[in-house]
């Protein structure tokens, strides 16, 4: 259900976090429910070749993605004893697949203009609305629940194919870089999406890195 803009503040200041945490647990047990059918992208035809995204310096974050930090700092904690890559299995790859599905069809797309009438707002769809970037927060917030590691699990912005910024998030496995996008549920080697690869979070600190010379949008307020 979509609320206006002051209705939907409203209500997210009177249940406050307890209703959010309900949303995301259910979405777990549901993706993770999903995940034994999950589907032709097989864990056999993933690459054996791993290609990685060289990171080149240090970046200036997102503004939107500074101020979701601030309000949900766990999101954005970087912890350095966690692994920097995924070892993937069979049964990890099969839960990956199914949580990005069920996001993708769970979560009905708009914009951050047209839902809050703000032209980037980053948060984890708690109304069920949301833009690119909140897709895949929700995404990488299932996937840690589920236990794969966070740090290995960067939101990263791209220049799509009609030049616009847009998020992906990048899964670092020992298969190659691999991402995760709401225009498709097929989980792609980033070289492979056809999109500019901008800059990441870092996998050290609470801060972004650079991943090629070309200028960064201001935003990612794509759907």
């Amino acid at each position: 259900m979509r609320f206006p803009v002051s209705k939907r503040r409203d209500v997210a200041t009177a249940r406050g976090r307890g209703s959010r945490a309900g949303f995301l647990a259910a979405g777990l047990a549901l993706a993770l429910a999903a995940a034994a059918p999950a589907d032709a992208q097989t864990f056999a035809a993933l690459p054996s070749v791993a290609s990685v995204a060289q990171p080149t310096g240090a970046a200036k974050p997102i503004a939107a993605w500074v101020t979701f930090c601030q309000g949900y700092a766990a999101e954005c904690a970087v912890d350095r004893a966690e692994p920097a890559r995924i070892s993937l299995t069979p049964a990890l790859w099969s839960t990956i697949v199914a949580v990005n599905k069920r996001v993708n069809k769970s979560v009905q797309a708009m914009t951050d203009q047209d839902h809050l009438g703000t032209p980037d707002r980053w948060d984890l769809a708690e109304d069920g609305i949301g833009d690119c970037e909140d897709f895949q927060l929700l995404k990488r917030h299932l996937l840690a629940a589920a236990g794969l590691p966070k740090r290995a699990m960067r939101m990263t912005v791209v220049i799509d194919e009609k030049g616009e910024g847009h998020a992906v998030l990048t899964l670092i496995t020992d298969r190659g870089d691999l991402v995760l996008d709401n225009k498709t549920s097929q989980i792609l080697p980033w070289h492979r999406t056809g999109y500019v690869f901008v800059k990441r979070e870092s996998q050290e600190a609470t801060a972004w890195v650079s991943l090629g010379g070309v200028s960064s949008p201001v935003t990612t307020a794509n759907r």
